[in-house]
């Protein structure tokens, strides 16, 4: 299984190591970030089992600049003529430099190899977003800055279904939710406080980009429980 519709008008598109999300809209489509490695053809094969392919793509917006979620941001935007709308705060990754610090400079050195190999093409947002923004769209959406994993991390809220787009915000399968490896965030601490922020949204569900294929209110509980958890800790 390649797909799964979560939600009337959200799909998932499954990877073995991300997951990303389609939004049908009126007159087009949504994306949420655009992929890793076989990303377009999963997209691909994704709409055509959902019978979405004919649809047009209208936006991409994107959560945060870690490579594994802007691979193909670029070709989706000039193969389909959609728009790119990303945080600001994260403009040095989109343009292919990004600056890390501390141990996420592991992550810096990886990327550094893995936009050589793959070909990264760095892109320029058509919509820079700050928190709170909300994209002229149907169905509406609202920016929410969430950062701590990069400077510019951003989720995404449907206020209608008060459902919250996650990013890497964590990451959530069977076995719980937990936090993204410290080499991988720019600020744990302030993830944490983003999880705070997320959460005191009072959201119905969440849809995170690291996760199995269950439905939007266990990853909200996986979520709460990893909270807890690290509030009982002292963290």
């Amino acid at each position: 299984m390649v797909m799964r519709l979560f939600h009337p008008g959200i799909l998932q598109v499954r990877a073995p190591a991300l997951n990303f999300y389609v939004m049908r809209g009126e007159g087009g489509l949504y994306v949420i970030d655009g992929g890793f490695i076989g990303g377009i053809r999963l997209l691909k094969r994704a709409l055509r089992e959902q019978d979405w392919n004919d649809l047009p793509l209208k936006g991409i917006l994107v959560t945060h600049g870690h490579l594994d979620h802007v691979l193909n941001v670029s070709y989706l935007a000039r193969t389909t003529g959609a728009w790119v709308a990303g945080a600001r705060l994260d403009a040095d990754h989109f343009a292919g430099h990004p600056k890390y610090e501390g141990k996420a400079r592991v992550t810096g050195w990886l990327e550094a190899l893995g936009r050589v190999t793959l070909g990264y093409r760095r892109f320029v947002p058509d919509y820079w977003l700050n928190d709170g923004d909300r994209l002229e769209m149907d169905p509406s959406i609202q920016a929410v800055h969430l950062p701590g994993h990069t400077r510019g991390h951003m989720g995404f809220w449907l206020p209608q279904s008060r459902l919250l787009f996650t990013g890497d915000l964590f990451v959530s399968y069977r076995s719980g939710g937990r936090l993204p490896l410290e080499i991988f965030n720019t600020d744990s601490r302030q993830n944490v406080h983003s999880i705070g922020v997320a959460l005191g949204m009072k959201p119905a569900g969440v849809l995170p980009n690291h996760g199995d294929d269950s439905p939007p209110d266990v990853h909200l509980r996986r979520l709460e429980d990893l909270y807890e958890r690290i509030r009982f800790a002292g963290g």
